[in-house]
């Protein structure tokens, strides 16, 4: 009897569907949704999905995630690291969506299904936009130009550019075979080199932190990519096509274009409130009352909140960080900050206090001289970017525990595919370039506050 059970039970669940398996003529939506998860295929990358202080973030993942919730499922992200991988995985159940701009080709539309919203790609040309000076308008226009681009795709793009029009355009490829596109388009915009080639939606985004870039001039042909489904999943494939004919003008879809694409990322500064009266914001009483706290100099964490909201107790970021000391809504609920009181000046610097406090405990390894610019990182990207820029500084030679010209060199690194993708790196890709300017900025100004502020 306990033998016949046993095969019972054995059957039953071989009868099981898996939830991934492409299974042919298998309602695959209707499978999803009693699963109640939908798992979402992608990239790291600054336009599709990434994470940014401890939050998930992206274009292609707020979409995703907008899609699971009109399903009434929850969304679940598995990353790849090419657009090829992303496809073997669909076809081996891995996931049931691929929520990355996939290039529309004859080949893979044999074996998958395009969904969504459809999207052109192409390359452009990133200049720098100088007064009344005319900007490049016409691929002719790069006779004699010094153009920059990285290895890959950019630099083979700009050879066959400059074989079509005859060897007009002076080539370089970028020095550091480490530097990322951003880097490249960071140094346009402060005039360090005069052109770059990168990505048109990669190049909008970086106009939003640099308004002095133009990104108009196109050098390829424009390539189709939209996401993918199996091509069995033809329910799927129906509901992402009629869920984006129906929210592409929707306050949330608006919103997240706005967020990666529109929205300025730069913020003005203004000075010292008043050397004469030896202040530096309205707010130094919460500064000097909660500092002692975390053993900081109440000058010190001024500098941080000058760099996060300029003293504007209303600011909201792009990525909706909050009030004074810009803390994320899941950070600042987590720090006790009562729903609505974001914007409270004194709740705002008590919170980022206790956060500060609970982040020096990552780092109590490295020693206390170091430790404030560790912390700071991790203020600006989160703990586990810097843990992996510690990681990947141990791998290759440098001291995990010295931030400058050690370290603060992987967190720049954490935007280029060849490091992010690294076995030591847990939480992929980055813009850290910011965080990387966000040390630097903080402990500057705090040597200035320091020479003209008394303790």
């Amino acid at each position: 009897m306990k033998i016949v059970f046993a095969l019972l039970i054995l059957l039953l669940a071989s009868c099981k569907p898996k939830h991934h398996s492409p299974i042919d003529g298998h309602d695959d939506l209707e499978q999803i949704k009693d699963s109640g998860e939908l798992v979402m295929l992608t990239l790291y990358s600054s336009t599709s999905y990434f994470i940014y202080r401890g939050q998930e973030m992206g274009f292609q993942y707020e979409l995703c995630q907008q899609f699971a919730k009109s399903l009434g499922v929850k969304l679940t992200v598995k990353v790849g690291k090419s657009t090829r991988q992303l496809k073997e995985m669909l076809l081996r159940g891995e996931g049931d969506l691929i929520a990355y701009p996939m290039p529309i080709t004859k080949a893979w539309k044999d074996s998958m299904t395009y969904c969504g919203d459809e999207v052109i790609t192409h390359q452009v040309i990133v200049q720098r936009k100088v007064g009344n000076s005319p900007v490049l308008r016409d691929v002719t226009d790069l006779v004699g130009k010094e153009v920059y681009a990285i290895p890959g795709k950019y630099l083979n793009r700009l050879n066959n550019l400059n074989d079509e029009l005859g060897g007009i355009i002076q080539v370089k490829q970028a020095s550091n075979d480490s530097i990322s596109v951003e880097e490249l388009i960071a140094e346009v915009a402060r005039g360090k080199i005069d052109y770059t080639v990168a990505d048109n939606d990669i190049a909008r985004l970086n106009a939003t932190y640099f308004p002095n870039l133009d990104i108009a001039l196109n050098i390829s042909f424009d390539q189709r990519a939209s996401w993918a489904v199996r091509k069995e999943s033809v329910h799927l494939a129906a509901a992402a096509d009629r869920w984006h004919s129906e929210n592409i003008t929707s306050p949330a879809y608006t919103a997240s274009m706005k967020r990666y694409f529109e929205i300025s990322k730069s913020r003005p500064h203004s000075p010292i409130l008043s050397l004469r009266e030896g202040k530096i914001s309205h707010y130094d009483d919460l500064f000097k009352k909660y500092a002692p706290t975390i053993k900081w100099d109440w000058r010190l964490l001024a500098s941080l909140a000058y760099n996060e909201s300029n003293f504007d107790t209303l600011a909201v970021s792009w990525a909706g960080a909050r009030g004074l000391m810009q803390l994320m809504p899941r950070t600042a609920k987590a720090m006790g900050v009562p729903e609505g009181k974001e914007h409270n000046p004194e709740e705002s610097v008590k919170a980022a206090v206790k956060y500060i406090g609970l982040t020096a405990r990552s780092f109590s390894a490295v020693p206390e001289e170091e430790r404030i610019h560790f912390i700071l990182a991790a203020y600006n990207s989160g703990s586990g970017h810097v843990l992996d820029a510690m990681a990947l500084a141990e791998k290759y030679g440098k001291n995990k525990y010295v931030w400058h010209n050690h370290v603060e060199k992987f967190i720049l690194l954490k935007s280029n595919e060849e490091y992010f993708t690294d076995p030591v790196c847990k939480f992929g890709y980055f813009r850290g370039v910011e965080t990387y300017n966000f040390v630097r900025d903080i402990t500057e100004r705090f040597k200035l506050y320091k020479e003209k502020i008394k303790e």
